[in-house]
């Protein structure tokens, strides 16, 4: 070695290197410039070395080659520079690997190496291109604040613990299709100037895009997650339509600058505070997603649940530009949402459902909640004007009890019933304009039911009316409300006009005239004797028919004709009001389910 100078190009394939000797060929190529090891082309292909191999600070001014190469002990290159090609194809590393702060000119090759320590590339710039193809991370692998100029080859990683990328830098396409993460893995404010892609990427724990920035990616996934997909304050500049599935999908603050849609599979999803420049559909995806190449993606760090998407939140978003799909919204949070009568709901979108089950009010009078959609606001606000115990973590809410929300039971967390009828407002609008009027009579009917409890907001004549309204005909959109009490009213008015609206008998008609002495006209008085009140057996079958004839003129409006008594015409009077009135809420009712 005492021929060698810094910039020597060297050999040394196959060669097996102790850490004293290989501390001496770095004493021999030193160079006083740089003050570290200065190497021309060298070949270290299939080398073996036993002990700490320290490259820190080298300058390879060549091509870098150590192709199979073995690292027993740690292998330290930080800092090192690589002017021309590197190579760790099928490298092995039984030791930590210490890139921090490399610098790749050319490309560099790690396509099938195994990293069974630690993996370090923290502030690596790859100005090259940089293949991983198939590569092995036994522990945590990262590359934090690396800085990729081309393209980034990651196809068929393993990463078997922690994948690190914050803040990293990708200038042109990062390829991750089809590797696997079976740690966390976190893209904390990357930056993806180029495309991005993720197909068949397998998640087993979580993956966060928290703050990250994507230029141009059209098609984001189709991965697998296990865990979480957090792409809360992420940044989408152009079209992009992401294929996920995961049990869950967080999007808080979100933006999106162009159009977007979101196809969604076993996903629970947040949009909260989501900044949505132009349309973003969000869509349960009903069948596996395709690849064109591989087939369908498989799914089977997601089985034994349900493919089903649950939408929980949309607070703080301006939903004039966002359509949900086949979702499902019984836990969603509406409240501080802007313009939700512009929200577009499209397929099957399910709601929460009233309690079922027979409850006794006051321990007392036994009832029924009314079968219809409710919101999510409803369901805690009652829980929480009810006293319903919090449900301990992870258990859920019962049938027959009101859900109870996040804030439980604080009220001054938890929408008051004024809140809640502007939100039962606005959505009605949103079903009305999908001409979905029964969707609609729902949402109408939950906005009464606030109004009716508002005790702020509504006077308390107005809320006497609509207990009215509610009472008689479930604010003219129950029917068999509506009919019940019509029935009862013609019952009582037939029991009354039996008992006290028509006379014994039909008033006789008298006509008193005289006859003139002399001859001449004879000028009649007809007189007609006032109707007597009934004195004997009132309930026989000809005052039965008498009353039902009276009773069912006056539901159409109409007089009977019937010789009644004086109680009898005022009964009639009041039938002809009240009846119709119920037999027309009822149709309105019955309008209100079936029109379209």
């Amino acid at each position: 070695m005492s021929g060698l100078t810094h910039g020597a190009a060297i050999s040394h394939r196959a060669t097996p290197f102790t850490e004293p000797l290989l501390q001496a060929l770095l004493q021999a190529l030193h160079d006083p410039t740089t003050g570290g090891p200065h190497f021309g082309n060298c070949r270290f292909d299939e080398a073996q070395f036993f002990g700490g191999a320290g490259f820190k600070n080298a300058l390879f001014s060549g091509n870098a080659r150590f192709h199979r190469a073995q690292f027993s002990g740690g292998a330290d290159f930080g800092g090192a520079q690589f002017s021309g090609e590197a190579g760790f194809k099928s490298a092995q590393f039984s030791g930590d690997a210490e890139f921090n702060r490399a610098r790749f000119s050319g490309d560099v090759e790690f396509g099938g190496a195994q990293f069974i320590g630690e993996a370090r590339f923290h502030g690596t710039q790859f100005s090259g291109e940089a293949r991983f193809h198939g590569t092995r991370f036994s522990k945590d692998a990262g590359f934090n604040v690396a800085q990729f100029s081309s393209n980034a080859h990651f196809q068929r990683v393993r990463f078997l613990r922690g994948a690190q990328f914050q803040k990293a830098q990708f200038s042109r396409s990062a390829g991750f299709a089809r590797a696997q993460f079976l740690g966390d893995a976190r893209f904390h404010a990357a930056q993806f100037s180029g495309g991005a892609g993720f197909a068949e990427a397998q998640f087993s724990s979580g993956v966060w895009f928290r703050g990250a920035r994507f230029a141009v990616m059209p098609l984001f996934g189709p991965l697998v997650c296990a865990g979480a997909v957090d792409l809360s304050r992420a940044v989408f500049e152009a079209p992009v339509t992401l294929e996920i599935a995961a049990l869950e999908v967080h999007c808080q603050r979100t933006r999106w600058d162009s159009t977007a849609t979101l196809r969604l599979r076993y996903a629970t999803v947040d949009l909260s505070h989501a900044v949505l420049s132009f349309p973003v559909a969000v869509t349960a995806h009903p069948t596996l997603f395709g690849h064109l190449r591989q087939g369908t993606v498989r799914e089977s760090l997601l089985a034994g649940h349900q493919p089903g998407v649950r939408v929980v939140s949309v607070r703080g978003l301006d939903a004039s530009h966002l359509m949900l799909t086949d979702s499902n919204l019984s836990d969603c949070l509406f409240s501080g949402a802007f313009h939700l009568d512009q929200l577009r709901l499209e397929g099957r979108c399910t709601f929460a459902s009233t309690p079922t089950g027979l409850r006794f009010r006051h321990h007392i009078w036994p009832c029924r909640w009314s079968r219809r959609r409710a919101l999510a606001e409803e369901h805690h606000w009652r829980a929480q004007s009810a006293g319903q115990p919090a449900l301990p973590t992870g258990q859920t809410s019962v049938p027959r009890d009101w859900r109870t929300g996040p804030q439980h039971p604080d009220p001054d967390l938890t929408p008051d019933p004024e809140n809640v009828a502007a939100l039962y407002r606005q959505l009605r609008k949103a079903f009305e304009d999908g001409k979905n009027e029964p969707g609609a009579a729902d949402f109408y009917y939950g906005e009464m039911e606030m109004r009716r409890h508002d005790r702020t907001g509504t006077s308390r004549a107005e809320r006497g009316l609509l207990w009215a309204y509610w009472l008689l005909s479930g604010y003219g959109l129950r029917a068999a409300r509506a009919l019940g009490w019509l029935t009862l009213a013609m019952m009582a008015t037939i029991l009354l006009m039996m008992g006290l609206g028509l006379p014994d008998e039909s008033p006789k008609q008298e006509a008193i005239g005289v006859v003139p002495s002399g001859g001449g006209r004879v000028t009649f008085e007809i007189d007609k004797e006032d109707p007597k009140n009934p004195t004997g057996d009132r309930f026989t079958t000809e005052r039965f028919e008498k009353a039902l004839n009276v009773t069912l003129n006056s539901v159409v409006f109409r007089s009977s004709g019937q010789d009644l008594t004086t109680t009898g015409t005022y009964i009639e009077m009041a039938s002809r009001f009240s009846e119709p009135v119920l037999l027309g809420l009822a149709a309105l009712a019955i309008r209100g389910r079936v029109k379209r």
